[in-house]
């Protein structure tokens, strides 16, 4: 049985710093400062470890950075890039301050969610004020990307290798109802191919090497998901996967052109196959945008995941796999955080972990939006990530840790053994 931990921390930062002394390892906030400080070598921090179960691999994951143009208040920067910088700034701080090797970030970097034509004019501008009023899409994609990548870089440069995940609001079109692109894909992959994956950068970052990088398979089958399962564009560097030493990283597109809603299925059976029965990996961990079970938070609020949820359909299929091979599902889309077993009572036991929380306007509403009466108010309005860490042991553990909307205080949330369900 997976232990889980709550903890809630809504006091002050002194609080905080009583409560985070984890094994040998001390993390602390300083009083009214808003900022993070780590003790070197703080990876260990999400597992309260014992000196000798020593992490050998750590990573944190968060997503949905982005803001929206309908949000009241926002900085004169912050309207130009649409970016909540003061809070993913923040995270960004704090998560390097941790120093996981890795950071997934679940999609929804850019507001994007728009039309790309490139036979437009690259800006148009007001004659009497020179002010843009309208852009081909491209360019207002590629400044929002820049801007992005802008934010994280140092992150590279102090030990931790970010890995991008795609989201709708990267490759789908809401003025074509919501549907994934073929030139959005194209532009992710210009903005974020160079990250999928690096084979020099990513050991230097990292200090170990990616091996088994599905996008350079020989075999097509494995190294475009789009053959297997019929999609209708190239899947590469949207769908992919790779091992470091003995767990196996899936990142899943849930928005491919045609398929909106769904993930790869059949070349997800055919890759952890091959990494469970053939390579032998121990542990699994999957990363995609929407999550396959929707986080009812408030009783009215609409399915928001994967849309095909019938019975034997995509959702139930992808998540079959994932308790087959004792994996642990990060996700966003819904910005919020929540942790759940979505179908412990069927005795399929593998947790979602909804970290859709690094600053775009929270869904249970908040200072930004009107509030609705949430399930847990002390955690669904905070800006939290995740950050799991694998032992020598073969034990993982996930801590959680967030700030509320008032950037008060970061608090420890929520501690979890992942390890019954590893292999």
């Amino acid at each position: 049985m997976r232990r889980r931990i709550r903890v809630h921390r809504p006091g002050s930062e002194a609080q905080a710093l009583a409560g985070l002394i984890l094994g040998v390892v001390v993390v602390w906030w300083g009083v009214g400062s808003g900022t993070a400080w780590a003790a070197p070598g703080a990876a260990s921090l999400a597992a309260g470890v014992a000196p000798n179960d020593p992490v050998v691999l750590s990573f944190a994951t968060v997503g949905d950075s982005r803001e929206d143009p309908a949000t009241v208040g926002l900085s004169a920067q912050d309207r130009q890039w649409l970016q909540n910088t003061p809070a993913w700034a923040r995270l960004v701080r704090e998560i390097g301050a941790q120093h996981p090797q890795l950071l997934f970030f679940n999609g929804d970097m850019i507001m994007g969610y728009g039309k790309l034509d490139p036979q437009a004019p690259a800006v148009t501008l007001d004659p009497v004020s020179g002010a843009v009023v309208a852009s081909n899409g491209y360019t207002q994609f590629q400044a929002w990307y820049a801007f992005w990548r802008g934010l994280v870089a140092n992150l590279f440069e102090t030990g931790t290798y970010v890995v991008p995940v795609p989201g709708n609001h990267e490759v789908q079109d809401k003025g074509l109802g919501k549907k994934a692109q073929p030139a959005n894909e194209a532009l992710w992959r210009a903005n974020m191919g160079d990250l999928i994956l690096d084979a020099k950068r990513f050991p230097a970052v990292v200090g170990q090497p990616a091996t088994h990088f599905s996008g350079d398979a020989a075999e097509p089958a494995i190294a475009d998901p789009a053959v297997l399962d019929g999609i209708a564009t190239s899947q590469r560097q949207l769908t992919y996967s790779f091992d470091v030493g003995d767990s196996h990283f899936v990142v899943l597109d849930t928005d491919p052109v045609g398929r909106d809603g769904s993930v790869a299925v059949q070349w997800l059976a055919q890759d952890l196959a091959a990494a469970f029965t053939r390579r032998g990996q121990k542990h699994l961990f999957l990363f995609g945008h929407k999550p396959a079970f929707a986080y009812q938070y408030a009783d009215d609020v609409p399915p928001d995941g994967f849309s095909d949820a019938t019975p034997g359909g995509n959702r139930d299929q992808f998540w079959a796999l994932v308790n087959r091979y004792g994996g642990t599902y990060f996700c966003g889309h819904q910005h919020i955080y929540h942790i759940e077993q979505p179908t412990l009572t069927q005795g399929l036991p593998a947790w979602q972990v909804i970290v859709g929380s690094g600053g775009s306007p929270f869904s249970a509403g908040g200072s930004k939006k009107k509030a609705v009466n949430t399930r847990h108010p002390d955690t669904d309005l905070t800006y939290a990530w995740a950050q799991v860490s694998v032992h020598r042991s073969g034990r993982v553990s996930m801590d959680t840790f967030g700030f509320n909307q008032d950037f008060s205080g970061t608090r420890l949330l929520d501690r979890i053994d992942l390890s019954s369900n590893t292999h």
